[in-house]
């Protein structure tokens, strides 16, 4: 006999090696036990190292917070992967979610590939920094920070000063470009390692639908909110065009983006005096009234700790005033963007934030409490769950409070002696859509941009005409200078320099408007819907702790439910709290075009 032949023979005889076992129900649920164990401990560590990195920005905190979002991607990915081989089975509602949110968790999901990974934190903790080092140097011995800048866009009107500090500011993210294209390679590499079609597909794949189901969903509450902004749009371009003159403004039916009063035009209420309509003073100055009484940072946010206490919530932990950030350092470096923090699971909460004794502050304040009290009414859940039914319900719950910051509520705790007539509606109204009206299609076009750039619809050669091409289709806005190729605008804000999806945003101005019409249904409210203000009401504070509680342990329509009872989106309430405004703006905007006053 051969050798190859007794080989056969041998091999043919020898017992077959049994195949791997199928795994079982029992071992998904220990898996996913095990998983959440070890991703709250790698969280925890990198919420440290985060922390410290955003109000301490040097070498050494940047290469800690590389390491640490390093580490907790990549064992997420090691998890997310490993957690597929228990997809087919039939698994428990709850252990299939936590499976289904342990795949969506990171925003820019690690590639399997350890030097991968470690390119993609570093990336990531760069971007970052450069976004947070940010200055315009006019001269070595005149450097602007954005803050500053943003002051300039805030209080001028002379359009060179505008220009100026614009272009200034966009100075900064051109480096970033070669960065964020390889960034955008990496976070689709590791999104297809977890079985998705790209890092814009696992984003969108985070709301309880098909990706496709969900830009559907979009595009049917912009065309429900599409004639608000139309209206708004016209109004506040004739305006300007009052102000600068035909020729700064253009002939073309959009704004120059530096004439809005905000860094990305995103928000238009710092030109709120030149689009005021006549009349319409509301009757009081909340930041002048701040500024006479000497309120200071902590006694603002201890008014808005106290419009959750009247709604019968605890308050805040006392780390939470020992550990926070209130002002802007002297002596160092940090990110001033507002952000809440639960840093060890609702044990310790903080904001970050460089507050200023100002209206927009006191109001940003009572959105960021919105944040912790969330994060800690479903600290009981576990880690998995611990977060918003979906990511635009966190920002809805802090806006929903935010609108209830009302003349109103502000004479019930002692700001207001009075409160002002109606007369002065007209003003709040047209103030508050310059802030979230104008906000909308901003909101939709960031991630309509990124989800094109990750899918490669937009290749690296058309980015900044991309971004600008949506701007004009969404925002009905225009770069006021030329741009280019060698210019990178979307590195310009913040959240696509520190990879934060922004959908949520824009679901947040929905959804804010959809929680307040029923908060203010709850109170028996019957006047005009903003003119309603649901502090004090305990029944109220009962209904928003019902749908916090849930976390995300159950699709966001049951958490919807909870609050409105409804299970589906709907921007009419943005309509009915609009309402007056949209009917005094379509009046302005039909005389301007038949006097010929402006053109459109």
């Amino acid at each position: 006999m051969t050798f190859r032949l007794a080989l056969i023979t041998l091999l043919a005889a020898a017992p077959a090696r049994a195949a791997a076992p199928e795994p079982t129900v029992l071992q998904a649920r220990a898996f996913i036990d095990r998983a959440e164990r070890t991703l709250e401990d790698l969280n925890t560590k990198d919420n440290f190292a985060n922390w410290a990195y955003a109000t301490y920005i040097i070498y050494d905190t940047e290469k800690l917070v590389a390491d640490a979002d390093r580490a907790y991607a990549a064992e997420t990915a090691k998890l997310a992967e490993e957690a597929r081989r228990y997809e087919k089975l039939e698994l428990p509602a709850d252990v299939r979610r936590k499976i289904l949110l342990l795949k969506l968790s990171v925003s820019a999901p690690a590639p399997r590939d350890p030097r991968d990974q470690k390119e993609l934190a570093d990336i990531q903790a760069w971007l970052q920094g450069e976004y947070g080092k940010g200055k315009y140097c006019r001269t070595p011995q005149m450097c602007l920070t954005l803050s500053d800048m943003e002051d300039v866009l805030r209080d001028s009107r002379d359009p060179k000063e505008l220009l100026d500090v614009w272009q200034g500011w966009r100075t900064v993210s051109p480096p970033m470009r070669k960065k964020y294209e390889r960034f955008v390679e990496l976070s689709n590499k590791g999104a297809r390692d977890l079985g998705f079609a790209d890092a814009g597909a696992l984003w969108r794949s985070r709301y309880d639908m098909p990706p496709s189901g969900f830009t559907a969903e979009l595009d049917r509450l912009w065309e429900q909110l599409k004639p608000l902004y139309d209206s708004l749009h016209a109004y506040v371009r004739s305006r300007l065009i009052e102000k600068y003159g035909a020729e700064a403004v253009g002939a073309d039916g959009l704004i120059p983006a530096h004439l809005l009063g905000n860094m990305w035009a995103q928000s238009w209420e710092n030109i709120g005096p030149l689009a005021a309509p006549p009349a319409s003073d509301p009757g009081y100055d909340l930041t002048k009234i701040l500024e006479g009484r000497k309120t200071d940072e902590r006694q603002m946010v201890r008014i808005g700790e106290g419009f959750f206490t009247s709604l019968g919530f605890d308050p805040l932990p006392q780390t939470f005033w020992e550990r926070s950030l209130f002002t802007k350092p002297r002596d160092r470096e940090v990110v001033c963007h507002a952000s809440a923090w639960d840093v060890e699971n609702s044990q310790d909460l903080r904001i970050k934030m460089c507050i200023k004794p100002n209206a927009e502050d006191f109001i940003t304040i009572h959105h960021e409490l919105g944040h912790n009290f969330y994060q800690r009414a479903y600290a009981a859940q576990p880690f998995l769950f611990r977060g918003s039914a979906n990511d635009g319900f966190h920002e809805a719950l802090g806006d929903t409070i935010a609108l209830s910051v009302t003349p109103e509520y502000l004479k019930q705790i002692g700001l207001l002696d009075a409160v002002p007539g109606a007369e002065g509606d007209l003003g709040l109204l047209m103030k508050m859509a310059l802030e979230r009206v104008a906000f909308l299609p901003f909101g939709l076009m960031v991630d309509r941009w990124r989800w094109k750039v990750f899918s490669g619809e937009v290749k690296p050669e058309g980015y900044n005409k991309a971004w600008w091409d949506l701007a004009a289709q969404y925002q009905g806005v225009k770069p006021p200078a030329p741009r280019s190729e060698t210019d990178f605008d979307p590195g310009a804000k913040y959240h696509v320099a520190a990879n934060v999806p922004y959908t949520r945003y824009f679901l947040a101005h929905v959804l804010e408007f959809q929680f307040y019409r029923a908060l203010c249904k709850q109170t028996g409210h019957t006047g005009p819907l903003h003119r309603c203000s649901f502090y004090s009401d305990k029944k109220a504070g009962e209904r928003l702790n019902k749908m916090m509680a849930l976390g995300a342990s159950r699709p966001w329509p049951d958490a919807l439910e909870a609050m409105t009872g409804s299970r589906k989106m709907d921007a009419s309430a943005v309509s009915d709290y609009f309402a007056p405004l949209k009917s005094w703006l379509d009046s302005e905007n039909a005389k301007r075009k038949k006097t010929g006053s402006a053109p459109y």
